[in-house]
């Protein structure tokens, strides 16, 4: 394959003379020039040293970070597209995909209940309400207007009562509207913090009017009972104060009435409906994370290299091992030069000879590298030979010799 100089050595002739001693005639040495030179001088094809690799070899990595749970595979195993090669813990990834779907969930509903039209149950009872408002209401006029001289034990007792009765729903009105302002912070995939209120919007503003009327319902019980207190002379204003908290019943269950038959306003939709566009990215965004917590393989191939075990952590990019595909070798030349490179082209054919095997294969150059390498100070061009055929026994990282045919 490799054509070889010869050097030559003129051996000195013995000049016999009429009794002089022969005179030294001078040894020319020949030089052997650098690998490629002779091709080059002469015109001939372009030599090279390459080896036998793969077509296709790919290093495979995470795209987010954690501890490898599970390694499927050993170095020297065939793999086909989409086989599971190594897996992370996925138990916190697990616990934000089912946070996310619950957000999901409560989302949707939220949305649901305002796009709903009230169930005929629902406006029938806020009618009642309304109607026993407006009894309630009637009955403190009359007894403003006509009210009773003086009080009684009784009559202090049960106005004691009533104001323990106002302060209870308060409270337990003051407590529910609490609830409704409570936020949480949640972790988004990003990393970032996000904090949401849940009930923010008609469920805090009914939480809210039902606070302001069992406030009115407890002052009015507070001022009957100083009325009857301080006796006849302020049970007139003690009416008055009962008159003042019927009205703002009525004026309370009216509303609730109201706000049922009219449904929920186009911006509430418009906001329950982006809360949950937002909730299902988050809930995608989650389950991305979760997938790509397996590592699979992309093509059939053979595992070249393992770099990681179990137990281990792995980076995002971080090379946790290769595939490379044996069913397809090809040639990398590894030392032609920069002076011969130029004369190389994509598309011509070339003979291999595969030194272990002793044989002789056509190929053709597929690619040449725009970019050098340096080997032992010397500036190289890696060229990419494509084998006719594959001979018995061809091997990965086997030696090889290649001539390029040059273009007549």
């Amino acid at each position: 394959m490799r054509r070889r100089w010869i050097v030559i050595v003129l051996v000195a002739t013995t000049l016999v003379g009429c009794g002089r001693s022969p005179a030294p005639t001078p040894t020319p040495v020949v030089t052997a020039p650098p690998p490629g030179a002779e091709g080059r001088l002469s015109g001939g094809p372009v030599t090279a040293s390459g080896r036998v690799v793969p077509a296709h070899q790919v290093d495979v990595s995470f795209a987010i970070s954690g501890l490898i749970r599970m390694v499927a595979v050993a170095r020297g195993d065939e793999v086909q597209a989409g086989d599971v090669l190594l897996t992370l813990d996925t138990e916190l990834l697990e616990a934000r995909v089912t946070q996310a779907e619950a957000q999901v969930a409560a989302a949707q509903a939220e949305l649901a209940r305002l796009k709903a039209a009230p169930r005929p149950e629902e406006i029938a009872a806020a009618e009642a309400q309304v109607e026993a408002a407006q009894a309630e209401l009637a009955q403190a006029v009359a007894q403003r207007d006509q009210p009773d001289v003086g009080a009684t034990e009784a009559e202090v007792a049960a106005a004691q009562a009533q104001v323990a009765a106002t302060m209870a729903d308060r409270k337990e009105a003051e407590g529910f509207h609490d609830e409704t302002m409570k936020c949480v912070n949640v972790d988004l995939p990003s990393g970032e913090s996000k904090k949401i209120c849940p009930a923010l919007g008609p469920i805090e503003e009914q939480a809210r009017y039902k606070l302001h009327a069992a406030s009115e319902a407890q002052t009015a019980a507070q001022a009957e009972l100083d009325a009857l207190l301080a006796g006849a002379d302020a049970e007139v204003r003690a009416a008055q104060a009962g008159v003042w908290a019927a009205a703002a019943h009525q004026d309370a269950a009216q509303a609730q009435l109201d706000t049922l038959r009219a449904g929920a306003i186009a911006e509430e939709v418009a906001a329950a409906e982006a809360r949950v566009s937002q909730a299902q990215a988050a809930l995608a965004a989650a389950r991305v994370a979760l997938d790509q917590a397996t590592l699979r393989a992309p093509l059939a191939a053979t595992v070249a290299s393992l770099e990681v075990s179990s137990g281990e952590a792995a980076m995002p990019g971080q090379v946790v091992l290769t595939l490379a595909d044996l069913d397809h070798l090809q040639v990398e030349t590894t030392d032609l030069s920069e002076r011969d490179v130029d004369r190389v082209r994509v598309g011509q054919p070339a003979t291999v000879y595969v030194e272990p095997l002793d044989v002789e294969v056509g190929g053709r150059v597929v690619r040449i590298a725009s970019q050098a390498t340096m080997v032992g100070g010397d500036v190289m061009y890696p060229v990419v030979i494509e084998l006719e055929e594959r001979p018995p026994g061809l091997r990965w990282g086997m030696r090889v010799e290649v001539e390029v045919v040059l273009d007549s």
